[in-house]
């Protein structure tokens, strides 16, 4: 289909592959800090349950490093400020993204007459959008 477009909307469909590429990892990108902010607040919630005197240990690289009370629940509540922006960052990018995607596949569509509708080329989120 692409050898029977005009050069303008072979480029404008290039560019909504390159798009949708970036959508799906902006969206893996979303997930993994998701996830990873889910698991640092469930440790800093159990670190409510350990008396401030046990000893603990927090790992670097592939030693654990003894630590105090005070200093891991510093660095994990760090760490949750620090995904909690990641993962906004990466929402708006998303968002930004989508809004791109969709604007760049309207003007595709007027280019060609209308044409593309359920057949053309699937948004970022895939069939049914995001």
């Amino acid at each position: 289909m692409q050898g029977n477009l005009p050069p303008e909307a072979q480029d404008k469909l290039e560019t909504l592959q390159d798009l949708q590429e970036t959508a799906q990892e902006v969206s893996e990108q979303k997930q993994q800090t998701e996830s990873t902010l889910t698991e640092t607040r469930a440790a800093l919630d159990a670190l409510g349950d350990v008396e401030e005197g046990a000893t603990m240990y927090r790992e670097v690289g592939e030693l654990l490093i003894e630590t105090d009370y005070e200093s891991a629940s510093a660095k994990l509540e760090e760490k949750v400020e620090d995904l909690e922006v990641r993962a906004e960052q990466l929402d708006k990018q998303e968002t930004k993204v989508q809004d791109k995607f969709e604007s760049l596949q309207d003007e595709l569509q007027q280019m060609l007459g209308g044409a593309g509708g359920p057949q053309g080329p699937a948004g970022p989120g895939g069939a049914g959008g995001a």
